[in-house]
């Protein structure tokens, strides 16, 4: 009969260390993940700056070269515009220099470089948030001519900086054009 007795399977006592973590091991787990997160994120921002900052100057290249072609395709009339400071969600467009908003390409129908409520919008461009364009020494518009020749974009073209911190920090980048549409990236700011 002993021998029943023993063969009759784990005792109650036995399932007691299987259920799972206690309250104190979760919350030291959390609290210990915590402070690697908080430690880890500053160390991300730089990467994150950069990321936005070449984001915003692609989207520019990409901006010249479709006005460019379609100032080419359509005999002229197309321009570049920035957006105004009163575009939803935008602090970054105070002065004319200041494209933070974003711009659009539009058929400039009667070619005086501001787009008008009958004139089409070609492409719509907004800016990652934080991130500021400066278009230096520029206005608030390009003009493109039937040869792809851009008119109001001078020698020292975009600097595309993150903000707070401006053109001092590490990821700002500047991108450079010459009238006659020939794109230079350029860590050096304002382009010369």
């Amino acid at each position: 009969m002993n021998s029943l007795i023993a063969n009759a399977g784990p005792s109650a006592h036995t399932s007691r260390g299987a259920g799972g973590f206690t309250a104190i091991e979760l919350i030291v787990t959390v609290a210990i993940m915590a402070i690697l997160a908080a430690l880890a994120i500053p160390s991300f921002k730089p990467l994150v700056d950069r990321w936005r900052v070449r984001d915003a100057l692609e989207a520019m290249q990409s901006t010249l070269f479709l006005a460019r072609s379609e100032a080419i395709r359509r005999g002229g009339r197309i321009a570049i515009q920035k957006l105004p400071k009163t575009t939803p969600g935008c602090t970054l467009a105070s002065t004319a220099e200041e494209w933070g908003c974003g711009w659009f390409v539009f058929a400039d129908e009667n070619s005086d470089g501001k787009w008008q409520a009958t004139e089409e919008r070609l492409r719509t461009v907004a800016t990652p948030a934080n991130t500021n364009v400066i278009h230096k020494g520029g206005g608030q518009s390009i003009k493109v001519d039937r040869y792809g020749m851009m008119s109001g974009l001078n020698a020292k073209g975009f600097i595309f900086s993150p903000e707070p911190e401006g053109i001092s920090s590490s990821a700002t980048q500047g991108l450079c054009m010459s009238s006659g549409g020939r794109i230079r990236v350029s860590k050096e700011v304002p382009c010369t």
